[in-house]
């Protein structure tokens, strides 16, 4: 605080960032990381924000969904000049009202979006019991083309990423979501991608409680187990944390669920490629052929890669690969954790007979069809 007013500083800089562990990769973003911090003030605030660039080219901040003056809306251009290299431009305004927003560039945004420059802001109520929650959680979906072995995003992608990614991380480097049994949980989720998501939670229902432009009306809402956020949207879904237990949360693009895709692999199912293996590996010792009994063969084989590069299917979990990789998460649903507690449980021990097992019996005797139709 310097005379009323809440002052921030955000360095545009280089990064390195970890996407799981076993990749890094060079970013661009704010402060040392990407996405950059997550700016937090109460409705009503006086807010002053220093922005240097250390980048080799100039850039600017636009502050998305943000009632502000023009001149301080960050389209370089047009609300103001570009912010060159080296050089330190203050933004000040008023934040006037609730709601979750995001910073981003508009200048070079092609290439500095695709590099991870980007980060979160929320306004809180000044009154806080307005749309209380227990725990509140926020995150942004971005991502990279970054090819095996290399470190540095393809910056004129369009489409075929590979890394599709949450807060620049993908499973299992995303933190799991821990929740208390019986609590309030908001999550908040930015696209900054070139394509929607479908976002997905198991074993519960949410409403829509917050987009861009505010808050949502109560009336308005209607329970959903998936959000499909359009570019450049933010949702904020609320659900009541009742069900113990690891629930996938996840987007529901299956594609959006892998890493290090390879967009030309040839489709195998169904083929015998067994003698014509063994005479490529004896040119190639370490060729392996893709997924003849499906993409879940190339997850079990230890196929070799490149170093720094994750695998397509990637994270293991009580009951083995869990087969995912890319935009996933797991909502940890547990009793008696503290208010505050944040830390990992582990994963959940099933109660006696609730997980699913093999049949070794007998098959029940099913009605045909006929039968069933002239009930």
């Amino acid at each position: 605080m310097r005379d009323g007013v809440k002052e921030f500083h955000l360095v545009a800089e280089p990064v390195v960032r970890e996407i799981a562990p076993g990749m890094k990769a060079n970013l661009w973003g704010y402060n040392g990381q990407s996405p950059g911090p997550t700016i937090e003030v109460v409705e009503g605030d006086r807010v002053r924000i220093f922005v240097t660039n250390r980048l080799p080219e100039h850039t600017t901040i636009h502050w998305h969904g943000q009632r502000l003056p023009n001149g301080m809306d960050g389209v370089g251009g047009l609300t103001q000049p570009q912010i060159p290299p080296g050089k330190t431009y203050v933004y000040e305004f008023e934040a006037k009202r609730p709601g979750t927003f995001m910073y981003h560039p508009h200048a070079d945004e092609m290439l500095q979006m695709a590099m991870g420059m980007m980060g979160f802001w929320i306004t809180h109520p000044r009154n806080p019991s307005v749309m209380k929650v227990d725990r509140d959680f926020v995150f942004l979906i971005n991502a990279f083309d970054i090819e095996p072995g290399s470190r540095t995003p393809k910056v004129a992608t369009m489409l075929d990423f590979n890394l599709w990614t949450w807060n620049s991380r993908v499973f299992p480097g995303i933190d799991h979501i821990v929740c208390r049994k019986g609590d309030r949980v908001r999550i908040r989720m930015g696209n900054l991608t070139m394509t929607n998501h479908p976002i997905h939670l198991h074993g519960h229902e949410f409403v829509v409680t917050g987009t861009d432009g505010g808050w949502t009306e109560p009336r308005s809402r209607w329970p959903e187990v998936t959000a499909d956020l359009a570019v450049g949207q933010m949702r904020a879904i609320e659900f009541d944390a009742t069900d113990p237990g690891d629930w996938a949360f996840h987007c529901h693009k299956s594609h959006h669920t892998m890493n290090a895709m390879g967009h030309d692999v040839p489709t195998m199912i169904g083929v015998d490629p067994r003698g014509i293996t063994q005479r490529v590996m004896n040119l190639v010792p370490d060729y392996m052929v893709m997924g003849e009994r499906g993409m879940a063969d190339m997850g079990e084989m230890e196929m070799p890669l490149p170093d720094n590069t994750l695998p397509m299917l990637t994270g293991t979990g009580p009951f083995g690969a869990i087969e995912m990789g890319g935009m996933l998460t797991v909502v940890k649903v547990r009793e008696g954790l503290a208010r505050n507690d944040y830390t990992d449980p582990g994963w959940y021990k099933h109660p006696p007979g609730t997980v699913a097992y093999e049949w070794t019996g007998e098959l029940p005797k099913l009605a045909t069809a006929s039968a069933a139709s002239s009930r």
